[in-house]
């Protein structure tokens, strides 16, 4: 396995991403992406040992106990802080907690979906254009800038008008909308309410002078 030139540290935050192979659509359905949500959300526990077929194939009464230990232990590899998903690729800002912990994680998280994509949709060979790419994220201010500019994909792509019409990325955990608990942990990061972060999100008068001040960690143009 290819070495990084810089390894990933505990307790220090990192933009993540991966492209699929050729940029070909990953993510077709309302099943596909809540099938990588789920993922991410397993995967970060340690202790998580299941494959995801196997675990889902478990009744609903044994799923809510494995649940509920993971949940007691809290023994991750990794925290999320946020994250964008695409048709053709993934964002994330991620948290080691534990030894090679994204490195983990992100083996089980690529290869879990590619085994649920090829079998789905009856193909084979690999799914991911490369390994997954990391950038660290010096500080407070960068890492909000970047929650920004990630919830703000959908909208700059052109898949929908608000970044809250898109179901498939934290804002809406960000902006206090998600009933359901949600996967990702950032309440300790910044110091603005729900209301507060949804007008940093839409107000982009100064949007050209942050993507200038973060550009070194947005990897999404990245075509190794």
């Amino acid at each position: 396995m290819e070495s990084r030139k810089e390894p990933l540290t505990n307790n220090h935050y990192y933009h993540i991403f991966s492209r699929s192979i050729a940029k070909y659509e990953i993510f077709n359905s309302s099943e596909d992406y809540q099938r990588i949500v789920n993922i991410l959300d397993l995967y970060r526990y340690a202790d998580f040992n299941y494959k995801y077929s196997g675990f889902s194939e478990l009744s609903i009464i044994n799923q809510g106990a494995i649940l509920a230990g993971l949940r007691k232990t809290e023994n991750y590899l990794i925290e999320i802080a946020a994250y964008c998903l695409m048709p053709t690729h993934i964002h994330l800002i991620l948290k080691q907690v534990a030894d090679h912990g994204i490195t983990k994680y992100m083996a089980k998280v690529l290869n879990s979906y590619s085994r649920y994509f090829n079998i789905r949709h009856k193909r084979t060979g690999p799914l991911w254009a490369s390994r997954f790419k990391s950038v660290l994220v010096s500080d407070d201010e960068q890492l909000l800038h970047l929650t920004r500019y990630m919830h703000l994909n959908p909208t700059s792509a052109g898949l929908v008008k608000k970044p809250e019409n898109w179901s498939y990325s934290s804002y809406s955990e960000y902006i206090g909308a998600d009933s359901s608990g949600g996967v990702c942990t950032f309440s300790n990061l910044f110091d603005l309410s729900a209301k507060e972060y949804r007008k940093f999100v839409l107000d982009r008068k100064s949007y050209q002078q942050e993507l200038t001040r973060i550009k070194s960690i947005l990897i999404d143009n990245y075509t190794g």
